[in-house]
């Protein structure tokens, strides 16, 4: 079936993405607004899209009303970021900060986890997290309504025992990440996987 997805099926154009591009990594992403109140929020349309210099880039879309969401609004603010990584340890608690609430009130209030400083930028990391990338607004494209944050990775964090400290590797085995698949509640684990070795 050959679907236009910009004419005749536009409307059937998010369903269809979401569900055929799986799965989709998450960030978890802190910002500051106001006041220093900070901001938690999971996106799936995230990836990373360069090491030299090391780049990341997420989709934050708009309200129902049109208005950015919060996280747009504080990068907007600061033009900084941090992607926290969502393993199985916290995909609950991810989850519970997608709820939409009004601009100024903390997603992470009552949810049992921890901020720690950053070094190089302004919002903390979730100590939880396996992993965190500090980064800085590189640039923000604005495609029709799709909006697109670039991030400059300044800082990794990374859970000790994910990481072997002499060859810098991470312990793929160990790192039990969670993806996005299908809207509107659809999610995977990712820990069946199989090697195949790239031809020469």
């Amino acid at each position: 079936m050959e679907l236009d997805l910009v004419g005749a099926h536009a409307h059937r154009a998010y369903p269809i993405l979401v569900s055929l591009v799986t799965p989709r990594p998450i960030a978890w992403v802190t910002t500051v607004g106001l006041d220093d109140v900070v901001n938690a929020a999971p996106f799936s349309f995230f990836n990373v899209l360069g090491a030299e210099p090391p780049i990341v880039g997420f989709s934050p879309a708009d309200r129902d009303d049109g208005t950015p969401k919060d996280t747009a609004r504080n990068i907007r603010l600061n033009h900084e970021f941090v992607v926290n990584r969502v393993d199985e340890g916290v995909a609950e608690e991810m989850n519970r900060t997608a709820a939409a609430l009004p601009y100024g009130v903390s997603e992470l209030a009552g949810l049992g986890l921890t901020t720690l400083p950053a070094s190089f930028v302004k919002p903390p990391r979730i100590a939880e997290a396996p992993a965190s990338f500090e980064c800085q607004e590189w640039g923000t494209l604005q495609i029709g309504d799709n909006r697109l944050v670039i991030g400059l990775v300044k800082r990794a964090h990374v859970r000790d025992e994910l990481i072997d400290p002499a060859t810098l590797r991470v312990r793929a085995d160990l790192l039990k990440t969670v993806g996005r698949m299908a809207a509107p509640h659809w999610y995977c684990r990712t820990v069946d996987r199989f090697e195949m070795v790239r031809p020469a």
